[in-house]
Order: C-alpha cells, then structure tokens, then sequence
C-alpha cells in the first residue's frame, strides 16, 4: 500500500469515525442539511488529495476546526439563511420521543450560536472545553460558561414545556 492508499484509509476511517457529529455541528452553524454534508464533504475530499494528517496533533480537533472554517465560508458565501430542516436527525434512541426530540432540538437551535456550536462539540463531538476553546479561539474557561450558560437555558426552556403541559392537563 502506497502513500496515497494509506492516507485514503486513514481518511476513510476518520469520516466514519467522525463524519456523523461532523454533520450535526455543520448544520448547527449552517441550519441548512444541503450546505453542512457539502462543507463536511470538501474537508474529507481535501484530505484525501491533499492531505497529510500524520503532523496533526489532534485530529478529530482538526476536524471539527475545518468544518466550521468550511461552513462560516459557506455562509458568507451565500449569506443568507436557509430553514433548518426539521427531519434532520439529532438524537437516535431506541424509543424516541419525538414531541421531546424536536422540542429540545429546537430548544437548541434557539441558544446563541456561541453556546449552540458549544453544546454540539462537547455533546455530540466530544471534545474537551481545553479542544473547544483552542477550535473557537478562547480560553477553556468561557467555553466552559457557554456550555454551562446552554444548560441552563435548555434546562429552563424544557422545564417550561414540561409546566405547559402540567397546567394544561387540568
């Protein structure tokens, strides 16, 4: 296997690895499907012919930092925004709540975009706080108080809903 076979493979396994939570956090900046899978696609394309990812420290970090740097050119490119497409999938359980799913989803999505991209790195990407803050150019810390500063708004909003439905059954 040559040079280029194996950094192929290696990307190939990376975007398997990855490419799902990639996805998400594409379109948790972009809230358009059809952008986010093109931006997650050129990072992969352009590794494949170009890259060599054996001087990367932290991949997936790497990752994650090409996307949104894909995605944020992407959309000033088109700058407009596109309306998310409810369908795209966000949790996958074995007995989904989808009244649930799609409240939270949109509970999300509703979070400013600093605290959103935070939540999705953390929660779906994986990443530590020290990653994020390193991918977002600040300090651990704040990234840290978006994520915490999410929670409670996600938390608030989901307990409104549940309050909503309490009063409304009586």
């Amino acid at each position: 296997m040559d040079a280029k076979q194996r950094n192929t493979a290696e990307v190939e396994a990376l975007y398997r690895k990855h490419g799902p939570a990639l996805l998400l956090f594409a379109v948790s900046i972009m809230r358009d499907l059809t952008t986010a899978q093109d931006a997650v696609q050129q990072v992969f394309l352009r590794l494949i012919e170009h890259g060599d990812l054996s001087r990367v420290v932290d991949q997936k970090a790497y990752l994650f930092a090409s996307v949104r740097n894909a995605v944020l050119t992407a959309r000033r490119v088109n700058h407009h925004n596109v309306p998310f497409d409810s369908d795209a999938i966000w949790f996958t359980t074995k007995q989904q709540d989808f009244m649930e799913e799609t409240h939270l989803r949109r509970a999300i999505l509703a979070l400013p975009e600093d605290q959103r991209e935070v939540v999705v790195l953390h929660t779906w990407g994986e990443l530590t706080f020290s990653q994020i803050g390193e991918l977002l150019s600040v300090s651990a810390n704040t990234a840290a108080s978006r994520y915490r500063y999410a929670l409670a708004k996600l938390k608030e909003s989901m307990f409104k809903k549940e309050n909503s439905h309490a009063n409304s059954g009586r």
